[in-house]
């Protein structure tokens, strides 16, 4: 590290990763150990995403089946080379993580514990009880830990990326309020996903879509936003914000949704019942909230015995025990939450993107492996299959990159260009005033571009979008909200734009004022 100007900090290194999930450490851990790699966040290392990831990893024993079920899952929009180098590399890559420590649940013979979620037409999902992420990113953050040439550092906001004709040389980030400059010869997003656009997420707090707005600002291709999966379970309580996530494997192993008469419902809006892909299993809990007119409906697996319940679900059973729901007794009220983007960062096969030296992976990057819907317990395997090809890819691509000594150190980052700011600025928005801006963006988010809509809310939406950007426009802050808020605004309106486009439904793009019937 080297002062520059006076007054920025200036780091080097051949890699500089952003973000700490699963994805982000994979990378790290697959790059070359002759090369130096730094990883940054903006929350402390243990905050991910990943780390909330209840209910497994496919194990893709079985490619031919995981294809099938992906395909149809993702509405047969996916990528079809995305979707079969899941299934070629996914049984290697957890093999990988084996190898790195994570202890998976073992059955009697001693083999990977397989359970099946929705959208599988067999039981191929390898799991540690309900907390996989949490295991994953433990022994991956052991590992790295180890290396000598992975250096993670937390608390470091990522504003831009450093472009100059084209291609991407570092990325200018902030630190305490104050600004330093990481110079790379290689830039990975790993930056995970959207949930924080919405009212009511199963996401952490920091899922504000700061890679997708980076990308776009440094003028890679963004695609498919309009795919947004609502997860069908979240624990319904009235406040809100971040809610606990009831894993898909409660239904696979045996939970069913139930309303509030105690019906089970799912069977009259799909042949597989309560083990529908996703979307379809929201879309089915929304219209079965409007016919009772409640707000949550419940999943019920007090057939199974206490054992098995605490024994499988540990975390799950605590949790929803403090909040006085002792679930091996009492009906769990649950319903749908923002949970994960099927679109992103467009990418090829090796996570490239579309601007050179700049790469991505992970629930950032759209690989196409999902599609229009996301097949459970594949966003931990595309995090690790991509996270390895785009190591491999950029262990090959730096053997021929050296470090441009002309960058102009002194430049705004492109966030400050996108929104007309500069230092001088004398107004200052206050915390108090950012939240309420956060709170408005989210509220619309929420009333029309949420599990159902349509070109009337769409247009809606975009003119409240503009509203809020002017206000962001015509005053400044030199603090994480701030930017937070420009590019959460950034992302909901591509979010917007691209689902007025799709005017037909598709997958976890649901049309009211075109439905087209994609159930089957």
């Amino acid at each position: 590290m080297k002062v520059i100007n006076n007054t920025i900090m200036k780091n080097k290194c051949d890699v500089l990763v952003i973000g700490s999930g699963v994805a982000g450490l994979f990378t790290a851990l697959n790059i070359d150990p002759s090369y130096t790699v730094h990883v940054i966040t903006k929350n402390q290392l243990s905050k991910s995403n990943s780390t909330l990831a209840q209910g497994g990893i496919v194990s893709c024993v079985d490619s031919k089946i995981h294809y099938e079920d992906t395909m149809k899952a993702g509405c047969y929009y996916n990528n079809k080379e995305a979707v079969n180098l899941l299934g070629r590399k996914g049984y290697q890559m957890i093999q990988q993580l084996i190898e790195y420590g994570v202890m998976f649940d073992r059955n009697n013979s001693g083999g990977l514990k397989m359970t099946r979620e929705g959208g599988h037409t067999q039981f191929q999902v390898a799991h540690c009880k309900d907390e996989t992420g949490k295991e994953i990113m433990r022994a991956l953050s052991d590992t790295v830990s180890k290396k000598n040439n992975i250096k993670v550092r937390e608390k470091v906001f990522a504003l831009d990326t450093i472009v100059k004709d084209g291609i991407v040389h570092g990325v200018d980030v902030l630190v305490s309020g104050k600004r330093e400059v990481y110079e790379s010869k290689i830039t990975v997003l790993a930056t995970g996903g959207i949930g924080d656009l919405y009212e009511s997420t199963t996401n952490e707090r920091a899922s504000t879509g700061d890679g997708i707005a980076i990308a776009y600002r440094a003028g890679a291709n963004i695609k498919d936003m309009e795919f947004i999966q609502f997860h069908p379970t979240a624990l319904y309580h009235q406040s809100k914000g971040k809610k606990l996530l009831i894993s898909e494997a409660v239904r696979g192993e045996g939970g069913v949704l139930k309303n509030k008469y105690g019906e089970a419902f799912m069977g009259k809006y799909h042949k597989m019942k309560d083990l529908a892909p996703r979307d379809i299993v929201a879309r089915s809990i929304f219209y079965e909230m409007q016919r009772t007119k409640t707000s949550f409906v419940y999943l019920d697996i007090t057939h199974l015995s206490k054992e098995f319940i605490q024994n499988r679900f540990p975390m799950i059973y605590r949790m929803c025990l403090s909040e006085q729901i002792d679930i091996t007794k009492n009906w769990i009220s649950v319903a749908p939450a923002a949970h994960y983007i099927m679109g992103g960062i467009e990418t090829d096969s090796q996570g490239r993107t579309t601007v050179k030296n700049l790469y991505a992976c992970g629930e950032c990057a759209r690989t196409g492996a999902h599609g229009a819907n996301r097949l459970a317990s594949n966003s931990l395997l595309e995090g690790v299959v991509f996270g390895k090809q785009v190591a491999d890819d950029i262990n090959q691509a730096l053997k021929q990159l050296i470090f441009n000594e002309e960058l102009v150190d002194n430049e705004w980052p492109l966030i400050k260009k996108h929104t007309n700011l500069s230092d001088d600025h004398k107004q200052h928005l206050e915390l108090g005033a950012l939240t309420r801006i956060e709170g408005r963006l989210k509220q619309t988010m929420n009333q029309y571009v949420s599990i159902s809509r349509d070109g009337k809310g769409l247009i809606k939406a975009r003119y409240v979008i503009d509203k809020l950007k002017e206000k962001l426009q015509q005053e400044s802050n030199n603090n994480i909200k701030y930017y937070e808020l420009i590019n959460q605004l950034t992302v909901s309106e591509l979010i917007i734009e691209s689902a007025f486009r799709r005017k037909k439904s598709l997958g976890a793009h649901y049309r009211l004022d075109n439905e087209i019937n994609n159930q089957s």
